[in-house]
């Protein structure tokens, strides 16, 4: 049974995951908290999520959905520099593909990451997703796209 759970913002936990703190350089690769919580505020399609271990916050995720054809994305995720290297992340993508293609009824999840992000480029395939060989027309991001198996009976 994993040890790692997602969980609502709320007053109570708002503060420590404001707090999350990146490895030196990683900051290049992704938004901070504050800027991602200040665009939920603005764009209600975004859900912004805390990444627990056991009691602990140790992450920061936030997935939305959007338009008419429901693009669904897993926009953003970070894991604390103290809970990396072991596991968390990777144990919290898959949990958050099952909750956000649950959520929104979609088979297909899409993301993007810088070109320099190798460590998230590796994690992200090593999960299922598919490069797409395609650039985020918004800001120039390799365009991943990950389709859910169909269970057959």
């Amino acid at each position: 049974m994993s040890n790692i759970h997602i969980k609502d913002i709320d007053h109570a936990n708002e503060y420590k995951v404001r707090n999350i703190k990146l490895k030196f350089g990683q900051e290049k690769f992704i938004e901070t908290v504050d800027e991602c919580l200040e665009e939920a505020g603005t764009y209600h399609q975004w859900h912004p999520v805390a990444i627990y271990f056991e009691e602990d916050i140790i992450g920061f995720a936030m997935y939305g959905s959007f338009g008419p054809n429901k693009e669904t994305w897993l926009d953003r995720i970070m894991i604390d520099k103290r809970a990396q290297g072991k596991g968390y992340g990777k144990r919290a993508i898959i949990m958050l593909i099952d909750i956000i293609s649950k959520e929104y009824g979609v088979n297909v999840i899409y993301l993007s990451i810088t070109e320099d992000n190798k460590k998230a480029f590796h994690l992200y395939t090593s999960i299922g997703f598919e490069y797409m060989n395609e650039r985020d027309p918004n800001n120039g991001e390799l365009l991943f796209k990950y389709t859910l198996k169909t269970k057959s009976s």
